[in-house]
């Protein structure tokens, strides 16, 4: 089984990564993401053993990190993977930390690469195409999930193994002694 941990956008953000995906030049021979598999991947942890799925759970369930607002405000073409990905140029405080406590707690299983904030929107891009600016939408994180991917039919399918909630990013007030 693969798996990954991610956000998982509810049906309102899942609505305006699409709007921002059909926006994109049309391209022989992209493939675009089905939008049901749209996600932000937080930590990448590959193949396991179904034995090792209770240990991930813990792993997610542990976890105390802030909730966090995400500005996806940029269009990238990664040349190297041959995808088209909605990006959030600045990446918030809360996100970084959240990714580091997975990464960190998963370091005894793989190393894994540094969190590049995006939503993969297009595979199969051969060259870059001309990008226009994006219309920018804000993705509210409020829980966390474990995903595994199946990948042996014509596309990826992805399903929600566990999920978590974050906790409020709302700072509360101090109360004054």
């Amino acid at each position: 089984m693969r798996v990954f941990f991610a956000l998982w956008p509810d049906p309102s953000t899942r609505a305006r990564i699409a709007a921002v995906a059909a926006a994109l030049p049309a391209s022989a021979g992209v493939t675009l993401v089905p939008r049901e598999n749209y996600h932000m991947t937080l930590a990448f942890v590959g193949e396991i053993a179904m034995s090792g799925l209770a240990v991930l759970q813990q792993i997610g369930r542990v976890q105390r990190a802030a909730g966090c607002t995400i500005e996806i405000d940029a269009y990238a073409y990664w040349g190297e993977a041959k995808v088209l990905v909605a990006v959030a140029r600045q990446t918030p405080g809360a996100l970084m930390e959240l990714s580091a406590q997975l990464h960190g707690a998963l370091a005894a299983h793989h190393a894994a690469p540094p969190l590049r904030p995006h939503v993969t929107l297009a595979r199969k891009v051969a060259q870059a195409p001309v990008l226009q600016a994006m219309s920018p939408f804000s993705w509210r994180a409020m829980s966390f999930s474990l995903v595994s991917s199946n990948t042996s039919g014509a596309h990826s399918v992805y399903t929600v193994v566990d999920s978590w909630p974050l906790l409020d990013e709302t700072p509360k007030p101090q109360k004054s002694l």
